[in-house]
């Protein structure tokens, strides 16, 4: 069992603990060195991982209770305001053969519905609670978060295999202040950033890629897309405690 004092991680923790487990120190060197590469995609990511800005927790395969501390020790975070554009990434204990993209894909919503059921605050009341909602976003302690799989299943989109282990990103809403959908800064960095992914995967945007408000968009969709160019179908995995 990990402890929840020491579950959010930073970037020195991978050389100075000794109780981390190999399988997460080999995965997390292989992360730095992906999001490192000066042609990554990602300048935020790769700014943060650089300067020690990210924060970093992990899961074994059959043990997550260390994850609802982790996540919500990051949040704490944005009470500083010196902390506005920090991401966690949570390590999953990698399979014993590597899966494919739905199982990856059911154990990110698998995972997810966990932390909305340990979740001890209230869904805030102004928040939709079916997915289908295009004003619907993932909340944890009250707060609006984009949260994104990466697997090795993904073969196609590169930017999305980082390493052997699911990674999932976890971005508060409030670090995309100046940078949303509608805002010109948002704009232009977003079509940045997405221009250098189309490069990396030789692939163009995939189709349920758009921004957060989007009345033809569906946000549960783009937390964890195909590794192709065919728009997601079907329900979302994830229920609501209320429904």
């Amino acid at each position: 069992m990990i402890q929840t004092s020491n579950a959010l991680l930073t970037k020195e923790d991978f050389t100075k603990r000794d109780d981390l487990p190999e399988w997460l120190l080999r995965e997390y060197q292989t992360f730095h060195n992906i999001v490192t590469d000066k042609t990554f995609p990602c300048y935020f990511g790769m700014a943060g991982e650089n300067k020690g800005e990210l924060r970093y927790a992990y899961v074994s395969q059959e043990d997550w209770s260390n994850l609802p501390q982790a996540l919500e020790s990051f949040l704490t975070l944005f009470k500083n305001p010196k902390h506005k554009r920090h991401g966690l990434f949570v390590f999953v204990e990698p399979f014993e053969k590597e899966g494919t993209i739905e199982e990856y894909r059911q154990q990110f919503w698998d995972i997810l519905q966990y932390l909305h059921i340990e979740d001890t605050e209230e869904w805030p009341a102004e928040a939709p609670l079916d997915p289908d909602h295009y004003l619907w976003d993932f909340h944890f302690h009250g707060e609006p978060i984009f949260a994104f799989g990466n697997a090795p299943a993904y073969k196609q989109r590169k930017t999305r295999d980082l390493g052997n282990a699911m990674v999932i990103g976890f971005q508060p809403r409030k670090i995309f202040k100046g940078l949303t959908g509608t805002e010109k800064g948002g704009i232009n960095s977003r079509e940045k950033v997405r221009e250098r992914v189309e490069v990396w995967d030789a692939l163009p945007k995939h189709p349920d890629i758009s921004h957060f408000g989007d009345p033809t968009h569906n946000e549960w969709k783009q937390f964890f897309i195909g590794d192709d160019c065919v728009p997601i179908t079907g329900k979302c995995p994830f229920t609501h405690k209320d429904m």
